[in-house]
């Protein structure tokens, strides 16, 4: 705060000074630095009864914009801030150079007085326009300092809100987008059994016992991934974590996968595309949440369709790297990740250029990012040697 001798200004209160002679003293609350402090205010005091100067104390813990101003790097500082040219100063002699100044600085405070007598001699008072107290300006100059340090912190706040705002679209976005798969599969499900469903004799005609079971079952486990999909918009409405929380347990990814291709044949067939699979019959499993990773997989997979043409192939492979992960990999023979555009293909809704008018990788992709990352996994993309995109992810083996 600024302090008047030893009594405290209020910073509510423009200062107004008559003296002559202006200093500013800035200190700061570390220990070491206690006991130079009282010596340099005990010698003003001893000044102040020979000489009437005007004295403020600033803390710099309290006002460290004021530091800024006086673009101080060390305290404690003495700083003549009238008459003018300033004058700093600093380090573990003010004392002696204070001794040294002093004369210097009344005589330049005397001077002053006499020039402002001299003009108050030749022209009329009502012309004489008194020159505004620079210890005011410094008091003003410090409340400019720190609305504007306040509206920076404002802004940095302002930019952060926006940014936790367009995260939940983005999210709120992708989950939606994921969403769209198992609500088509549980559809289609629940249309076949009732389009061939015969109210009068209670049973379904056409339809083998196995294969009403078997639609059940795809249309129950659909809706569940749909109902932890909604649980996910809502958190990510409530809050501000950016994480999703994950349930891992042993898992085959094999045979996840292989569902998920099974979810997925139709629009393969209604293009012609080739399906390839190389899963080890000894892959082992995976410590992972395995409805985290059917996110992963549809999102790949629902990339690798769109992106390849008619006739084209998409492979799938598994690899053992070591015996603490596997790695999966995903390729199609699409147009393929630029080199340049790897790194940021995983960026929240980043886009190609090419892609602007459809959907497609950018959208689902940030999030299979984050799901891979939260089994401490790793997510990347290459070329694929016949053209094309090849994904490749890495997961925990689970412990034996």
């Amino acid at each position: 705060m600024l302090k008047h001798d030893s009594m405290q200004v209020s910073q509510d209160q423009p200062i107004y000074s008559e003296a002559s002679l202006q200093l500013l003293l800035f200190v700061d609350g570390r220990p070491q630095s206690k006991q130079q402090v009282q010596r340099i205010r005990a010698y003003l005091k001893d000044l102040q009864a020979e000489y009437h100067f005007e004295l403020q104390i600033i803390d710099v813990g309290q006002q460290p914009y004021l530091a800024e101003h006086f673009k101080l790097v060390a305290t404690p500082a003495l700083i003549k801030v009238h008459p003018e040219p300033r004058q700093t100063l600093a380090g573990s002699n003010i004392i002696t150079q204070l001794k040294n100044w002093w004369p210097r600085w009344q005589a330049a405070a005397d001077a002053y007085v006499k020039l402002q007598e001299e003009l108050q001699e030749r022209v009329d008072d009502s012309r004489v326009v008194q020159p505004q107290s620079n210890i005011n300006s410094v008091a003003v100059s410090a409340e400019l300092i720190r609305l504007s340090d306040e509206i920076f912190h404002l802004k940095q706040e302002k930019e952060k809100l926006l940014e936790q705002l367009q995260f939940k679209d983005r999210v709120i976005a992708m989950l939606v987008h994921d969403l769209r798969n198992p609500l088509t599969a549980a559809a289609i499900a629940i249309e076949t059994l009732q389009s061939n469903y015969n109210p009068e004799i209670a049973s379904f005609q056409r339809l083998k016992p196995a294969l009403v079971v078997n639609l059940l079952k795809q249309a129950r486990a659909q809706t569940k991934t749909i109902d932890k999909m909604i649980a996910d918009l809502l958190q990510v409405g409530r809050g501000n974590d950016t994480e999703f929380t994950i349930i891992p347990q042993k898992t085959e990814i094999g045979l996840l996968c292989l569902e998920v291709l099974e979810e997925l044949r139709d629009r393969c067939t209604a293009k012609a595309q080739k399906i390839e699979t190389d899963i080890p019959q000894d892959l082992p499993c995976v410590y992972a949440d395995p409805e985290r990773i059917r996110q992963v997989l549809i999102n790949l997979l629902d990339n690798a369709i769109k992106y390849t043409p008619e006739g084209g192939t998409i492979s799938i492979a598994g690899l053992h790297r070591t015996t603490q992960k596997i790695q999966f990999s995903i390729s199609d023979t699409g147009p393929g990740i630029p080199t340049e555009n790897r790194e940021r293909i995983f960026e929240n809704h980043y886009r190609l250029e090419r892609d602007e008018a459809k959907e497609g990788y950018g959208i689902g992709l940030s999030l299979c990012q984050r799901i891979i990352r939260a089994h401490y996994g790793q997510i990347w993309v290459d070329s694929n040697p016949h053209g094309g995109a090849w994904f490749h992810f890495t997961l925990p083996v689970y412990p034996a």
